[in-house]
């Protein structure tokens, strides 16, 4: 048997005993995935799935669930996962994250691949379960306030964060914020937002201007409606009060009665 003969039969030997410890139908493993008992390793990419898998094995440590049609992840998807290090998920059409879906990912998670998704929005308290390096790129990001302090927050993979780029963002968000300026007041679609923050760009800044004039013009609108209620209630009781006036004015004045006094004085 030649050398290169050899590693033909070892390559086939290797391939034929994981395809025999793969098992697409077996106890605990989903009818579209295939299970390395072995590794515990769960493979559902490529699977044509619409939503998230049902009965994972609870000992699965790599999942993948790349190039499916993942709308979005449930509550509690992740719960019984509790020895998961890697999570697949890129290339699918996942568009939110429900509230509590990453609560449950496990501590020791060390991957968690989000990439090349139909994700816009996302906050640090969605995440705040995880401390996994995390791979977020390649999504139609909108860049405000709640995104940026996702990134400063999260374990993003180095590599990969030039591709988390802006395809719409709020608008004042110039270098420095300056409210006032029209020139800051622009968006900032097809730039990298760690570039866009490294230049000054500060989304919160612009956040709080905006609550702060919000807060302003409520206050004004509120001391308005107050003062005009005022001058309202001075106003009908100065009315209510002359019309009393007249009513009494317009009363016929009362006879007098004659008296014991009147009487004598009228005999005398």
């Amino acid at each position: 048997m030649t050398g290169l003969t050899r590693i033909i039969f070892v390559v086939n030997y290797v391939l034929q005993a994981q395809l025999a410890l793969a098992s697409p139908s077996g106890p605990g493993c989903p009818d579209s995935c295939h299970c390395v008992w072995e590794s515990s390793v769960v493979l559902c990419a490529d699977a044509g799935l619409r939503e998230f898998p049902q009965g994972l094995p609870p000992d699965t440590v790599t999942l993948h669930l790349e190039r499916n049609y993942i709308r979005s992840l449930p509550e509690g998807a992740f719960r019984e996962l509790t020895h998961l290090r890697e999570l697949y998920l890129s290339h699918n059409r996942i568009e939110t994250l429900s509230s509590g879906a990453l609560r449950h990912l496990s501590s020791e998670l060390r991957l968690l691949d989000l990439s090349h998704n139909q994700l816009r929005r996302a906050s640090r308290d969605e995440f705040s379960s995880t401390r996994a390096k995390t791979r977020l790129y390649h999504n139609p990001w909108h860049c405000d306030c709640t995104l940026q302090e996702l990134m400063e927050t999260l374990n993003l993979e180095p590599e990969t964060v030039n591709g988390i780029v802006c395809e719409s963002s709020v608008r004042g968000a110039g270098e420095g914020s300056r409210w006032e300026d029209p020139g800051g007041a622009r968006e900032h679609a097809g730039q990298p937002l760690v570039k866009l923050l490294d230049s000054g760009v500060n989304f919160c800044s612009l956040q709080r201007k905006t609550t702060d004039v919000a807060m302003l013009v409520t206050m004004f609108v509120w001391f308005f409606m107050v003062i005009v209620y005022v001058v309202y209630y001075v106003r009908q009781n100065q009315a209510e009060t002359r019309r009393h006036l007249e009513y009494l004015k317009s009363l016929p004045s009362p006879r007098k009665t004659p008296t014991e006094t009147d009487t004598i004085s009228t005999g005398l």
